[in-house]
């Protein structure tokens, strides 16, 4: 069974020679303009019309209209522009599979999340701030008197996929109660499900907010200022899902005002983050540049997961597809 594969990744040049190899029994098609970063979506493209399969960030309307396409496979965890009912919707009709990358960004995503919780916890960043002043203080005291242990504490995780089943794996020696919120409220080990409606119950427990909420109309402004207020003095939010899901205006009143001890952001409804922007500047507000997802060795890493699930779909064993959607 020979397929047209149409791929507008910008892979390292190991990763392309990895996928080239592994599609030898196929024909790859490559698009002139790729894309270097997941987070744009690509041009619209003769050449897609042609494909049996996508790899990639196909444009959403040639996704849409190609009647030929039998399964896309996004480079990314994330799949907002993709994620509408209508096209879900069309996709299903036409038994086109969809699948994503979580699993390749799962553990840095939730080692990144781990970073940031204990470097709070421990009080790094205040001590770096020290580290950079002219006369740098000696705050042993001080320093000690506030530093915190995750160990006992309480974690709400918002969404509960790859990523966030990854985190809990790595939460689980700090004996820490776990909440995580989910529209099937199933239960899992170690980990208290909920759903949305007893949202407002969980939040005065919480410690620790995480969010990896994907963007959509359902979650645009998900943490806002009625839910974060909800939050016990103290509690500390951390934010690896989307930007959009974030009402930042009342993160920020939440920070400046005591309410929130801390926040650690590494994704933006506007990036790169421009300058300007008063979240710079936020009291305890601590920011990383949309690299939780990020590793050396990436891309390698997303083509062996494509050629992992191109393997299952040649044999027509479409449920071994891992990460899959639709």
């Amino acid at each position: 069974m020979s397929l047209t594969i149409w791929c507008n990744a910008g892979f390292s040049d190991a990763a392309m020679a990895l996928l080239v190899e592994g599609t030898r029994a196929h024909r790859l098609v490559r698009t002139k303009n790729a894309q270097a970063s997941s987070l744009r979506t690509g041009e619209a493209d003769p050449a897609f019309w042609e494909a049996d399969i996508a790899l990639g960030q196909p444009d959403v309307d040639q996704c849409f209209e190609s009647p030929r396409i039998r399964w896309i496979e996004v480079t990314s965890a994330g799949y907002t522009r993709y994620d509408t009912t209508e096209l879900k919707e069309t996709l299903r009709e036409r038994g086109t599979v969809f699948s994503n990358m979580s699993g390749v960004f799962a553990d840095p995503c939730a080692q990144h999340l781990l970073a940031m919780m204990l470097a709070l916890a421990r009080q790094l960043p205040a001590s770096w701030r020290d580290q950079n002043e002219e006369s740098p203080p000696w705050a042993y005291l001080p320093r000690r008197e506030v530093s915190t242990l995750l160990t006992g504490q309480c974690v709400l995780i918002l969404s509960y996929g790859s990523i966030a089943r990854r985190l809990v794996e790595l939460l689980q020696p700090f004996g820490m109660k776990i909440y995580a919120l989910r529209r099937r409220t199933y239960s899992e080990s170690g980990v208290h499900v909920i759903a949305e409606e007893r949202l407002s119950a969980v939040l005065p427990e919480v410690d620790h907010l995480v969010n990896i909420l994907p963007g959509n109309d359902e979650t645009e402004h998900f943490v806002n200022a009625r839910r974060l207020a909800l939050l016990q003095p103290g509690a500390r939010f951390y934010n690896v899902g989307r930007g959009t899901t974030v009402d930042y205006r009342a993160l920020r009143e939440a920070l400046e005002g005591g309410r929130l001890d801390a926040a650690y952001l590494d994704v933006f409804d506007v990036e790169p983050l421009p300058p300007e922007d008063p979240l710079w500047r936020t009291k305890n507000c601590h920011i990383t540049p949309h690299t939780a997802g990020g590793r050396g060795g990436q891309d390698v890493a997303i083509v062996e997961h494509f050629l992992r699930n191109l393997a299952a779909f040649e044999r027509g064993e479409l449920g071994e597809i891992t990460d899959r959607i639709l």
